[in-house]
């Protein structure tokens, strides 16, 4: 066997710290461009253009977040469903979903991109926006209408290149859109003037960018995963649509983990507009661009659990399924206490990035964004366990937690907890639903450990 087709990396017999050094820290990098990806459109943003148009981001926030959580939904289902053909010496099945979860969510996307294209006033209401923020978001949404698809190519793509054994260049799929990212924003919005029309156009090269690296990747130098000829016969349409509906299932959990920070938003978004008015939006604008500096390592963790839980899983190495998990859990709590601890002592610093320190919407986010960031450790090994939980195929229980942190916890509080505390609720709902849900997730792992090799 040829080195081109030999996976460089043994995910049945390395040893787990070194599997997770393998993909966690290559994961990581790439995520942390990602992260930085969102964040130089708030920095350039919030100082190029203006808060309102800050504000106007974080409205129109919740359409992308709800297609990057279809892509991811369909990302983890093939990373399980190819792990375990994989493990199991299936390579050819592996190809075949790998194709069919790349192609059949294209679909989706290109409706999304007319509902964006036809529908901004629609979208801004309904996520919580006003008149004046308007014509912001339909100017933002307009020049991003391709994103949706782009950006679908690239999560995906991640997915299926560490499962390939090429973490590296997976990483590189984040890595370069972002440094081109954060020249072209700083290009179109302040030489150029184009303003936060600018700033869109700059995202959707971007991304288009990432999308076409994984495509070379995909069709020129992938060791095993490789795509297939779709085919449109009756048999293969029924195979395709139970295949696709299994790794809908699969992923369907961090669809939900995914539309969780969609709901924080949304949900954030109303009530910070009702006490706070625009510029508290625009308060709550900050912390919804730096969560992702935190949902970054949590998702790389995650993500690196994942092939090899499901691997081995497949295999029935009960040994090794728990070492990873163990290993995983406590790299989260780690990495979740260290943002906590940022996010409290580094408030103001963080907080200035995005809006001038003139302004009465810094005032806000400076005196609220500690409270917010109690959240960060809990949030860490939330995602952490429910990831595991899906690794094993345990989808009822994975969508459970999900909901309960997404929406059954989060909505009420965030409804309530302002009615006793104020504002300070406000920026505590998010570290209480938080506490609820990891109060749920222990006592259910607890309960089956051993039904999920964890005893």
């Amino acid at each position: 066997m040829n080195d081109k087709n030999r996976d460089s990396i043994d995910f049945g017999k390395t040893d787990i710290p070194q599997l997770f050094s393998k993909l966690f820290v290559p994961t990581l990098m790439g995520l942390i461009f990602s992260a930085v990806f969102n964040i130089a459109d708030g920095v350039i943003v919030g100082h190029g253009v203006g808060s309102d148009a800050l504000a106007a981001v974080n409205i129109a926030a919740p359409i992308f977040l709800i297609a990057s959580s279809f892509s991811l939904m369909f990302a983890s289902g093939v990373s399980i469903v190819g792990a375990v053909h994989l493990s199991q010496g299936n390579t050819k099945a592996a190809c075949i979903n790998t194709t069919q979860a790349l192609t059949v969510p294209l679909v989706a996307m290109v409706v999304l991109a007319a509902v964006m294209l036809f529908c901004a006033r629609g979208m801004c209401f309904l996520f919580g926006g006003s008149e004046k923020l308007l014509p912001f978001v339909s100017d933002y949404l307009h020049w991003l209408v391709l994103y949706p698809i782009f950006q679908l190519i690239m999560i995906e793509g991640s997915f299926i290149l560490r499962l390939d054994g090429s973490p590296n260049f997976a990483m590189m799929v984040n890595v370069v859109p972002s440094l081109v990212n954060i020249f072209l924003d700083w290009l179109f919005v302040f030489p150029l003037k184009w303003g936060l029309a600018g700033a869109a156009f700059a995202t959707s090269l971007s991304a288009g960018l990432g999308a076409l690296l994984v495509m070379v990747y995909l069709l020129f130098f992938s060791k095993k995963i490789h795509l297939y000829k779709p085919k449109f016969s009756a048999t293969a349409l029924r195979l395709t649509a139970r295949n696709t509906a299994y790794m809908a299932k699969l992923g369907f959990p961090t669809f939900i983990g995914e539309g969780a920070i969609t709901c924080m938003m949304i949900a954030g978004n109303y009530m910070f507009m009702r006490m706070l008015g625009e510029d508290g939006v625009a308060a709550f604008g900050t912390c919804c661009y730096l969560f992702p500096l935190v949902f970054m390592f949590a998702n790389a963790i995650a993500q690196s659990q994942l092939p090899i839980v499901s691997y081995n899983y497949g295999l029935g190495d009960k040994k090794r399924v728990k070492s990873a998990f163990k290993f995983a859990v406590v790299l989260a709590v780690c990495c979740g206490a260290l943002m906590t601890i940022l996010g409290i002592v580094a408030s103001k610093p963080l907080v200035s990035l995005f809006i001038s320190t003139e302004t009465n919407a810094f005032r806000i986010g400076a005196e609220g964004f500690p409270y917010f960031a109690l959240s960060f450790v809990l949030f860490s090994f939330n995602m952490v366990v429910i990831g595991f939980w899906q690794s094993v195929e345990r989808v009822a229980e994975s969508v459970f937690f999900m909901l309960l942190r997404g929406l059954v916890f989060l909505v009420p509080v965030f409804v309530w907890l302002p009615s006793v505390m104020g504002v300070r609720g406000l920026w505590l709902a998010v570290p209480l639903s938080e506490v609820l849900t990891c109060m749920v997730i222990v006592f259910v792992t607890i309960r089956q450990r051993r039904n999920i090799y964890l005893d």
